[in-house]
């Protein structure tokens, strides 16, 4: 962005490729990176200046971090930033005048040269630099040049002094203004923890007995909310609970992403599910139980929608002049009409992008932070480019999260401009050699720097590959997948009873889809996978030097082809995706174990179930019957193979 004078500073990292926002977590190191260098042989200092974004800023005095020089002029470092919002990131260089100098002079009293000569050039640095320092260390290099001009102190005395250690160190913090070069600002954007890490659920509360008290139900939505905390989830995400349309409605209840009757639109709540008051206590009891609210933003309409009647140009017509229904050929949804992100005139596109905006602000102001958005991807990019920054200048808090099943190009563009997180191809990733090479891609991909994955076994519109059908392996199988292969994760009710028949052989959906009515089901079910839920969310949360990163996992060999086995810091998963036989394999790597890697034993413990087992080397038996387990979670056990184990890998 800006190269001035003799040094030159490019490839500067983190960014995005098209120019927006690189993304990071509060509390997480970013990696930094720049390629630096000028004419000649001066020695370089560079530094990275990070601070939170002011309007019109172009400096940051805020931290501090120095790149130290490494292969082909490439200089590195890292920050941690602790407060969520914009940061400016700027890169600073300055040829090191005083440093070179010694180099130099160090060069020639090898070649054995007279080198009495050169320190009257050092000393006059040593006094231009000094300018700009404080006491004591102006008068610390005053002395030093002092020194180095006596007449009367010898050449190895002149020369100690000039030698210092220390007064290098004091002079290279100077930034030399003689050829000092800035390049930025780089824009990054830190988000709160929760906008890449979090265990996810969702569920209809409707079919909880929505927020109220129902006459005829003891209990309510906020009730269920219990049940949930105890499986260790972060986040309870609600499909949309506003007014429901009555034209063309579809089910006995009419689905839930019809938004809009005489009740009201966007902004208000649909009244079977009862008041605001009640929605304002289910969030604050969530709360209570350390879960947030993720709300459904669908922008599309009920025809019977306020917008409908009030702003009938915010709509596409047929050229009869009727408004066109939601239409994805050959399915048309008759209970749903789009609207036109960008009308003819200005004018109303402003006037609707406006109206999208404050719904999210009314939502906010309800205690909603979280923001799972409907199909992003048959919205303008400019829009979500305009309402995220609109929404983060006031409320850097807020987290969306993408649900753009497409074509990669435009998942990767929305996670770029802006959303915190995106659903993925999970569900469509089967056997071991899909999901070992997604992960991969999502971990170390090109974009991975800023596509943050959350992967869903399944959805009230996804049920996909074994779980069609599937037997209770086959749920633990993709939930323990899900949950250690990603910070981000979530399931849809009813996966814990194993809830398995599609609506038919073709179609994702579930038959007596939740989608369009109210469901009621026995949460007390003995073939309830909630302790499981519960022990895969307990693992995430004592281990977070393992769970909260994804870059961090890599692959070992398996002999046999349905097993996967990965690791992310001491901790070893080996997984069975054969949900209906028993395998017997060997699985090698070195597991970063140093009693491995000299063929000695070491323990692990499994955190499914405390079954611990002696392993020997590099090449190890296991046996997984999907009957009894799917998969092993091995903690190689402190001290077991000789190496300690990091205080946030302890799990205790």
């Amino acid at each position: 962005m800006t190269r001035t004078g003799r040094i030159v500073i490019d490839n500067v990292s983190p960014v995005s490729p098209h120019g927006y926002p690189a993304k990071a977590l509060v509390g997480d190191a970013i990696d930094l990176a720049a390629t630096v260098f000028r004419d000649g042989h001066g020695l370089l200092a560079v530094r990275a200046r990070c601070a939170l974004a002011q309007p019109a800023a172009t400096k940051a005095t805020g931290l501090v971090a120095a790149l130290t020089a490494g292969y082909n002029d490439r200089f590195t470092g890292s920050v941690t930033l602790d407060r969520p919002g914009l940061h400016h990131l700027f890169v600073d260089a300055w040829t090191r005048r005083y440093a070179t100098w010694r180099r130099d002079v160090e060069r020639w009293m090898e070649a054995g040269e007279d080198v009495t000569g050169e320190l009257e050039p050092g000393a006059a640095i040593l006094e231009d630099l000094s300018a700009s320092l404080a006491e004591p260390s102006r008068r610390r290099v005053a002395d030093a040049v002092a020194t180095m001009r006596s007449d009367v102190c010898s050449l190895r005395v002149r020369l100690d002094a000039a030698f210092d250690d220390a007064l290098v160190e004091i002079v290279d913090a100077v930034v030399d203004p003689t050829d000092h070069t800035v390049s930025g600002p780089w824009p990054i954007r830190v988000e709160r923890r929760r906008a890449g890490l979090g265990a996810w659920y969702e569920f209809f509360p409707r079919s909880e007995g929505g927020f109220g008290l129902p006459p005829d139900r003891a209990t309510n939505a906020a009730d269920r909310l219990d049940a949930i905390a105890a499986m260790g989830f972060d986040v309870v995400y609600l499909p949309p609970i506003h007014p429901i349309g009555m034209t063309k409605r579809k089910g006995v209840d009419g689905s839930t992403w019809a938004i809009g009757s005489p009740a009201g639109g966007h902004d208000a709540l649909e009244p079977s599910l009862g008041t605001l008051d009640d929605f304002a206590t289910f969030v604050e009891r969530a709360g209570s139980l350390g879960l947030e609210i993720a709300l459904d933003y669908a922008l599309q309409c009920s025809p019977d929608h306020p917008w409908v009647a009030e702003h009938p140009e915010w709509f596409r017509r047929r050229p009869d002049g009727s408004i066109r229904y939601a239409e994805n050929p050959p399915k048309r949804y008759e209970d749903i009409v789009p609207l036109e992100f960008w009308p003819a005139s200005e004018g109303d596109r402003i006037a609707l992008w406006e109206a999208c905006r404050d719904v999210l602000r009314v939502w906010i102001d309800r205690g909603v932070a979280i923001f799972r958005v409907d199909n992003p991807h048959t919205k303008p990019i400019a829009f979500w480019e305009w309402v995220i920054p609109q929404i983060w200048a006031t409320n850097p808090e807020v987290v969306f999260l993408s649900e753009a099943f497409t074509h990669p190009a435009m998942m990767h563009r929305l996670a770029e401009v802006g959303f915190s997180q995106s659903y993925t191809y999970f569900a469509w990733r089967h056997d071991a050699y899909e999901v070992r090479s997604y992960l991969e891609e999502l971990a170390h991909g090109p974009d991975s720097a800023y596509f943050r994955p959350n992967l869903w076994p399944n959805t009230p519109d996804i049920l996909a590959g074994v779980l069609r059908g599937g037997n209770r392996a086959a749920f633990q199988l993709r939930a323990l997948l899900a949950a250690l292969g990603s910070p981000s994760y979530g399931i849809y009710s009813g996966y814990e009873l194993c809830e398995n028949i599609p609506a038919s052989e073709v179609s994702e959906d579930y038959a007596d889809s939740e989608k369009f009515r109210a469901r009621r089901r026995d949460w007390s079910d003995p073939v309830s996978l909630a302790p499981f839920l519960a022990r895969l969310n307990q693992i995430r949360r004592s281990f977070p030097g393992s769970f909260e990163r994804l870059d961090n996992i890599w692959f070992h060999h398996s002999e046999d082809d349905r097993v996967l086995v990965f690791q992310k810091g001491r901790i070893v998963v080996v997984v069975n995706f054969d949900t209906a036989s028993v395998v017997e394999t060997t699985v090698h790597g070195s597991f970063g174990s140093a009693a491995a890697e000299a063929g000695g034993p070491f323990v692990v413990r499994d955190l499914l179930d405390g079954t611990t087992y002696t392993w020997h080397g590099s090449a190890n038996y296991v046996r997984l019957d999907p009957s009894e387990r799917v998969a092993h979670v091995l903690l190689i056990e402190p001290g077991s193979d000789g190496t300690d184990l990091p205080d946030d890998e302890a799990g205790r």
